[in-house]
């Protein structure tokens, strides 16, 4: 067999016959990264809008970041939790700080996260709040994407996402998003935890009114019942500060972090919470192979470092203007609607312009990289790093590709 040739179009075509097709990319084989930039095996260069979701906040490969990741791999990579190792201490108690919290549960991927988050409330419910044994629910919003395991899937109500994939998991009720007097109708005395993105995402970065989020606080605080907050997207700084739901004074029990808090080299993530809730956990009753490794709480450590600062978060907030403005302009130029917080926005593009998927593969010929999500919205959710410049950049190629379709 011949090698593929060094060509988007050769390398895209070697990779059908082996690779479960679970994703649908945009026709770009990227090869190498620096900042808010990509380049493809051919050489040519696109401003990354997408940011791996958010993974990415801090740009590709950040100099800070990878000098952490190669002072550690050439120290320690591994020991997995049978042993201690010296750089898990630092990275729990600073995280801890960061997010106000009292005690830290290092994982690896978002979904991972998740799956700990609810093993954690069901074990508080039972052994704290006294619900009897096997009964605990959990109450999750309509529209939420918290990852893609079996049990997650069974709680989504995206259909993509979950058929085919039962029987599902027990225990969860969905209410409304944004909907207070939904939720208060589905908590009782069996609910161990509220499971909520403080902004939706996958949904097309969706923003509760005012007061959504310290309702569900007081709700939850008043039934007795646990605040979980899913910060994978959300964190670390993409919506101008540290937590989103600090945009409305909020503490929950519980946070689940991931994705930026890999910087882009690993994957890193944790559940942050108060020590009455964390502390149910007991040796062997949880645990992972890699969570907490020596390498991923380097650069953990190395990501909180930058946040420590407050720079990102400030650029978030300052550059999320910039964004907001720039889409305030071509609202009715076909962008019919948006929802922007921080540097994250979603856009909603004039149906009668084409899809989210056409519009991303036109911004695609010129040079901009984005996500559509859910027919006719595009995400914009750009590293951290990016410049004023590159991105009125962004949103005039943004108004020339729609332009150029009426």
């Amino acid at each position: 067999m011949t090698a593929p040739t060094r060509t988007s179009a050769g390398l895209i075509a070697a990779e059908e016959p082996v690779l479960a097709q679970n994703y649908h990319p945009l026709p770009v084989v990227v090869a190498r990264a620096e900042g808010a930039w990509v380049e493809d095996v051919e050489g040519r260069r696109y401003l990354d809008m997408l940011a791996g979701y958010s993974a990415l906040n801090f740009g590709h490969r950040h100099p800070v970041l990878i000098e952490a990741a190669h002072r550690q791999l050439d120290r320690l990579t591994l020991t997995s939790r049978a042993f201690h190792h010296d750089r898990l201490a630092e990275f729990a108690a600073r995280l801890a700080a960061l997010t106000g919290q009292d005690m830290v549960l290092p994982m690896n991927t978002g979904a991972e996260a998740v799956e700990s988050g609810i093993k954690v409330a069901r074990k508080w419910a039972y052994e704290v709040k006294g619900v009897p044994a096997d009964r605990a629910t959990i109450v999750v919003a309509a529209d939420n994407f918290h990852g893609r395991t079996t049990t997650i899937v069974g709680f989504s109500t995206d259909e993509t996402a979950r058929s085919g994939f039962g029987p599902f998991t027990p225990g969860f009720r969905i209410v409304p998003y944004n909907d207070l007097a939904a939720l208060r109708a589905a908590v009782d005395g069996t609910t161990a935890a509220v499971l909520i993105e403080p902004v939706q995402g996958e949904a097309g970065v969706v923003i509760p009114d005012d007061g959504y989020l310290a309702g569900v606080r007081e709700l939850t605080r008043r039934a007795g019942c646990l605040f979980m907050a899913d910060e994978i997207q959300s964190g670390l700084g993409r919506t101008g500060r540290t937590l989103a739901v600090e945009h409305e004074s909020v503490v929950p029990d519980l946070v689940l972090l991931g994705k930026a808090l890999g910087g882009g080299i690993v994957p890193v993530s944790a559940v942050v919470g108060r020590r009455e809730v964390l502390g149910v956990l007991r040796p062997g009753e949880h645990g992972s192979t890699f969570g907490g490794n020596p390498l991923a709480c380097a650069v953990g450590t190395a990501v909180i470092g930058l946040l420590e600062t407050g720079e990102f978060q400030r650029r978030a907030a300052e550059l999320g203007a910039v964004l907001r403005a720039g889409l305030a302009e071509l609202t009715g130029k076909g962008v019919v609607g948006f929802r922007a917080r921080g540097l994250w926005a979603g856009v909603d593009i004039d149906p009668a312009l084409g899809t989210g998927r056409e519009v991303g593969e036109r911004l695609l010929r010129e040079g901009i990289l984005v996500k559509d999500t859910h027919g006719f919205t595009i995400r914009l959710a750009p590293p951290l790093t990016i410049t004023a410049e590159e991105l009125h950049n962004a949103l005039g190629t943004l108004e020339k590709v729609l332009a150029s379709t009426v």
